[in-house]
């Protein structure tokens, strides 16, 4: 039986449908609006996974070229391994689902999120969202939603619900939001420098359309809504807990304040090592697992306990300390900027390089093809963390990681009218304690400083956690990676001074409300400025010159008319200026002209060469020229670059000439006098006129 429930969301039919396809899938849904369509599927296993201590979730999101009336490029002429968008697009899917699962499922859960049909015009990614939820609320699947997501923007000033890819290109903000009816569970976005205060009603607004669409959810809920599958209980066996607290509750606060990282993490192994040589079997690995479980539930409980009862955390900081900061630039001798920030056991390599539009990344999304003149790579090697791991292509993770400070900065870095070069920022994390990200952000501002890039402002970054105990509530600032894991939330402000460039926020929990964030973005400002402050420590502004070592883009404009004159004919003219100069040419169809060497000289040399071909011929004007063809009525002169004339048999010398031959050839060069240029731009020459011209020139 098929379902079909449909809302208003901003002027625009949002429809769910169920029952149509994919009926063997466990959910299923098609999401549309406008004429953009997502089919959305969640199955579950009948059977947990074996040997197993997470949730095995597993959130894809792909887009069918089809879907926009395009066949994909390649040689095999299909779909192939997932871009950059639809990673990015099936974490944000992901992570306001996670939270929603109970805890001991252990059952392999499967959403695809398809794009069947897209308008090209409206956004498909918090579509997915919607669809995962309603997929997995109908199935079997024991997911504790719904939850819903929307997009909102801001252009002229005013807020603006699920905006049209058009209406992004002028926005000042673009966020995506996802929520409960109760509370907010994810924010990802970036911005122009606003103000927190706009930053939060931008969310609390998405909230209030995200109550509205799950609303629409729960009726399907109700209409087709199958059984769920039973949890396991969560609780552990009371004997297994008491022996746990008995014997590890006080080493475990011990270890927990033990600064070092990798100290902390030894001492707790061994504890738990301890704790199982004592009170487990080799017998009876289920009771083992219960002991590890029960352990980390102490340790968790006892480092939220001690920073809600005491204000003091794992390193010792009170909850709104930042850890020690060093910034470093011009670490690297050979590169177009570098820099090493640090804070606390994070560390952050950041090295720009300068490119040209040959460099420049080349996009094909559904939408069309793009190009992309800034970009933000992040590695996250693994002895960052003291681990040994396969070295393979970045993840999902550092993907999702490097985006989020690629958004970070954008907003600063100028225009290509201002900057015409390519700017690549490669991140490598050396060290790794929690907010690598942030650290990326802040080694990646210092980085394009040291590279003289003209950003408009620098940017930091803050990661924020939160504790929260039934009432009991705890903000904390820059956070540890054991903060992180055993935390409430992980909230990522980027900004200048001015305002707030990005932000990305987990929640584990069934969300926050207004006053928790708002406290939470206050209190992240704070952590921004005193980092900013100890970035301007190290460089406080651009330099005012690039690197000996970048490239040096030289820009000059002319008549849009005069472009095939510089291309001349099959290229032929540029590809002479090139091979004579050894630069490099961008040439718009405005007019617009980018010249890139590393030698500054033959810049300006390949510049005076455009200069000649497209400044207009002047009649009585005197040129020296090359003789290029003879031919029996005259030789043809090139009296520039692409430029050249006929000098008339009879324009060759003041007395009668009887063969061309006589008077020059090829390869010789003569001074010439433009007598005439018709409509037809053709340039007649007098070699006879200008020897006069000079001779007078001379007695003179």
């Amino acid at each position: 039986m098929v379902e079909r429930l449909e809302m208003d969301v901003a002027g625009r039919q949002l429809t769910i449908e169920s029952g149509r396809v994919a009926k063997q899938a466990d959910g299923a849904v098609l999401v549309q609006m406008a004429d953009t369509v997502v089919l959305v599927t969640a199955v579950t296993a009948k059977t947990p996974r074996a040997g197993v201590d997470f949730l095995p979730l597993t959130v894809d999101y792909q887009e069918r070229a089809y879907a926009a009336g395009k066949i994909p490029g390649g040689f095999f002429k299909r779909e192939g391994r997932p871009s950059e968008r639809e990673i990015l697009s099936g974490r944000l899917i992901d992570r306001p689902l996670r939270p929603l699962f109970p805890k001991r499922f252990y059952h392999e859960t499967q959403v695809i999120a398809s794009v069947l049909s897209a308008d090209q015009s409206n956004a498909t990614d918090f579509l997915g969202i919607i669809g995962a939820s309603a997929a997995l609320s109908i199935s079997s699947s024991p997911f504790q939603g719904p939850v819903a997501g929307i997009r909102i923007g801001r252009v002229d000033g005013r807020f603006v619900v699920a905006p049209t890819l058009t209406e992004l290109e002028q926005s000042t903000l673009n966020v995506v939001v996802a929520g409960t009816r109760d509370a907010v569970m994810m924010v990802e976005g970036e911005a122009s420098e606003l103000p927190e205060d706009v930053m939060l009603e931008a969310i609390m607004l998405a909230h209030a359309e995200i109550k509205k669409i799950i609303a629409l959810q729960d009726e399907l809920v109700k209409r087709v809504g199958k059984p769920k599958l039973a949890v396991p209980k969560a609780e552990a066996d009371p004997a297994v807990v008491a022996a746990v607290d008995r014997e590890a509750t006080g080493p475990v606060r011990e270890a927990l304040l033990i600064p070092n990282k990798t100290e902390r993490s030894g001492r707790m192994a061994a504890i738990l090592a301890d704790l199982l040589a004592r009170l487990g079997s080799k017998e009876a690995p289920e009771k083992n697992r219960e002991i590890m479980e029960v352990f980390h539930d102490l340790e968790r409980n006892q480092m939220r306990r001690m920073i809600l009862d005491k204000g003091v955390r794992a390193d010792g900081r009170g909850p709104t300390g930042i850890r020690a900061i060093t910034c470093e630039i011009g670490v690297l001798p050979r590169t177009h900027g570098s820099a090493l920030f640090t804070r606390g056991e994070t560390q952050s390599l950041a090295v720009v390089t300068l490119g040209t539009s040959d460099d420049e990344q080349r996009i094909d999304a559904l939408e069309g093809e793009s190009k992309k003149s800034f970009m933000l790579h992040y590695n996250f090697p693994p002895f960052s963390v003291g681990e040994t791991r396969p070295m393979r292509g970045p993840g999902r993770r550092e993907i999702g990681h490097g985006a989020l400070a690629e958004r970070a900065l954008k907003p600063v870095i100028p225009t290509k009218e201002k900057f015409p070069y390519t700017l690549r920022i490669v991140s490598d994390i050396l060290e790794s304690n929690g907010s690598s990200s942030m650290a990326t952000v802040c080694g990646g501002t210092l980085a394009l400083m040291d590279a003289g890039v003209p950003i408009s402002a620098a940017v930091g970054g803050i990661a924020m956690g939160l504790i929260k105990e039934g009432n009991d509530v705890e903000i904390i600032s820059d956070i540890l990676g054991v903060e992180d894991h055993l935390g409430d939330m992980d909230f990522k402000v980027t900004g200048t001074r001015t305002g707030v460039t990005a932000l990305q926020m987990d929640i584990k929990i069934q969300g926050i409300d207004r006053s928790i964030m708002e406290k939470a973005l206050a209190q992240a400002k704070l952590g921004r400025l005193h980092i900013l402050d100890k970035m301007a420590e190290a460089i406080a502004e651009p330099r005012g010159s690039l690197s000996t070592h970048a490239p040096r883009i030289l820009m000059m404009k002319v008549k849009p008319d005069k472009v095939r004159e510089v291309i001349g004919p099959g290229g032929k003219v540029i590809r002479g200026i090139i091979a004579l100069t050894g630069v490099k040419i961008d040439v718009e169809d405005d007019g617009t002209i980018a010249i890139a060497s590393s030698d500054e000289a033959a810049a300006r040399k390949a510049i005076e060469m455009i200069k000649q071909i497209t400044e207009d011929v002047e009649v009585g004007k005197l040129y020296m020229g090359k003789v290029t063809r003879i031919m029996e009525f005259g030789a043809i002169v090139e009296i520039g670059p692409g430029v050249d004339g006929l000098v008339h048999i009879s324009q060759l010398a003041p007395h009668r000439v009887k063969a061309v031959t006589d008077e020059v050839k090829e390869g010789d060069e003569i001074l010439v006098k433009v007598l005439e240029v018709d409509r037809q731009g053709k340039i007649r020459l007098s070699r006879k006129e200008a020897m006069g011209a000079a001779q007078g020139t001379e007695k003179a």
